[in-house]
């Protein structure tokens, strides 16, 4: 009932993004950086729901189907494509948040803030490389079982073998997973520097005065932490699902991917409280 609740939650929060977006987009002919980055994250976020809920199901009444080469490695390579998006335009959402917000006079910043929207479709295309590899390795996994499965067609093989394959994925996913944590942790970090400095600059020179852009990086602060709680807790059920193959723990699996539906569908639930315009059209 969980794992049902979150899916309808994230269909309809990532849906109402993708809509009001779009909609603008239709009406003015033109969308910002971070509403095209908006659009693209929230539909990788709807095909990730669906295929784990696809998967979860295929597990529990069809486990058959995982000895398909096709529907595997369909299956595998769509929902790896779809959490690598998820994860790394939420990452980019940080970057972004950090060269438009931060105050750093760094020439190397400068020059980054100046270019903002190059530099996030650089970072994008950049992230390709890590999906590629990724791709890569879990197809090689891929092969090796259902190598496995023409030599040995016994049930009992195959199933319990299938444990083991699947635990190699996810550890590959999860090593995968680790990098835009970082790069979101680090633009986490240097977001608190920022605003550490600014707040120092205005206890010096505008004591007594309100303070607008301090408001826009605890915002921004907000935001970034939000997604890095979620992220760690999404991290922390991609670490436990693949403990729960090697030892074999049902319960742990099924505990695993309830949690991990809880990272798109409540996040981008957040992204919509913490944005003017979808918030006010939410309402």
């Amino acid at each position: 009932l969980i794992l049902i609740a979150e899916f309808i939650i994230g269909n309809l929060s990532n849906g109402f993004i993708v809509l009001i977006n779009c909609i603008e987009w239709v009406s003015k002919r033109e969308l910002s950086s971070v509403d095209q980055i908006l659009i693209i994250l929230a539909i990788s976020r709807i095909g990730l729901i669906w295929e784990t809920l696809i998967s979860w199901f295929v597990v529990l009444h069809h486990p058959a189907r995982f000895m398909d080469g096709t529907f595997l490695t369909i299956g595998i390579f769509s929902w790896t494509v779809s959490n690598h998006f998820s994860l790394w335009l939420a990452t980019i959402l940080s970057i972004f948040y950090l060269l438009r917000i931060a105050s750093f006079s760094s020439p190397a910043f400068l020059y980054l803030k100046w270019r903002v929207n190059k530099v996030i479709l650089m970072i994008l295309l950049g992230t390709l490389v890590f999906l590629f590899l990724n791709l890569i390795q879990i197809n090689i996994h891929i092969k090796e079982w259902l190598y496995q499965c023409e030599r040995n067609t016994s049930w009992n093989f195959s199933m319990s073998d299938f444990a083991t394959f699947s635990a190699s994925v996810k550890f590959t996913m999860t090593m995968f997973s680790l990098t835009p944590f970082t790069v979101a942790l680090i633009s986490f970090l240097l977001l608190i520097f920022s605003l550490w400095k600014h707040l120092q600059k205005m206890q010096l020179n505008y004591k007594g005065q309100r303070d607008p852009r301090t408001k826009v990086h605890i915002n921004a602060l907000k935001i970034v932490i939000s997604f890095l709680l979620l992220y760690a807790s999404f991290l922390l059920s991609m670490l436990m699902s693949w403990l729960s193959e090697v030892y074999q723990k049902e319960l742990l699996q099924m505990l695993c991917q309830t949690i991990g539906v809880f990272y798109p569908s409540s996040h981008s639930f957040l992204l919509i409280l913490g944005n003017p315009k979808l918030r006010q059209e939410s309402l």
